[in-house]
């Protein structure tokens, strides 16, 4: 199968279908004897002959007529699946896999899907909720939301959305017994409730700590 190519399958085709090699040769765009000697070719690398030809006539061997059963509808078939490929290029459609940690998807993608879907219906969109950070190819996802620090280098990325801002929030009692910090990494000397995926850290002054912007919240007394 490595000594031949389509080419060569779609001349045999053209000349078994038209039974006449002008015909055929126009068909494929080429000279009458460049597809002869394609044919010459490729029967010899078979080693039987597939076509007897006359000046006036062409007409299958018993092998040639072997080889348009089995490769006519086999060739059909690639031409189909090759036109249901080219069909995607103008709409998009099929399964989209996202990952996303779950705060992003309700703040980020959730008010997106609607739209998205009625714009896009013949997309089938496929959200994963995971707080670890996977490897989004490796997994088999086509996207990923990440937070700008958790980004590979190789990724190509595109914002989603305005830049994002947290709130830390306590009671005044907490605040009287507690004080109030000014700064995100003041959160690591307070009794916190805090949220960190497992790959959310980063570097506050010399040492790496668990993420300072973890959102602090507290009952009021």
């Amino acid at each position: 199968m490595q000594d031949f190519d389509l080419r060569d399958l779609k001349a045999f085709l053209a000349v078994a279908r038209t039974q006449n090699f002008r015909r055929a040769a126009l068909e494929q765009r080429v000279s009458v004897s460049s597809l002869s000697q394609r044919l010459r070719d490729m029967e010899e690398r078979l080693g039987v002959r597939l076509m007897n030809r006359t000046t006036r006539s062409v007409a299958l061997t018993e092998a040639g007529e072997l080889l348009l059963a089995r490769v006519g509808p086999a060739m059909r078939d690639v031409g189909a699946a090759l036109d249901q490929v080219r069909g995607l290029r103008g709409v998009p459609s099929g399964r989209l896999r996202i990952n996303a940690p779950p705060p992003a998807i309700d703040l980020v993608l959730a008010p997106m899907v609607a739209p998205f879907l009625a714009k896009y219906p013949q997309v089938d969109l496929e959200i994963i909720a995971e707080s670890a950070f996977v490897d989004i190819v490796a997994e088999g996802f086509d996207a990923g939301v990440r937070y700008g620090e958790h980004l590979a280098q190789d990724m190509i990325a595109v914002s989603l959305g305005p830049p994002q801002r947290y709130a830390v929030v306590a009671s005044r009692d907490y605040v009287a017994q507690h004080g109030r910090p000014t700064q995100p990494k003041d959160l690591l000397d307070h009794p916190c409730i805090r949220t960190a995926s497992a790959a959310a850290q980063c570097t506050i002054g010399s040492s790496k700590k668990q993420d300072a912007w973890s959102r602090c919240r507290r009952r009021p007394s």
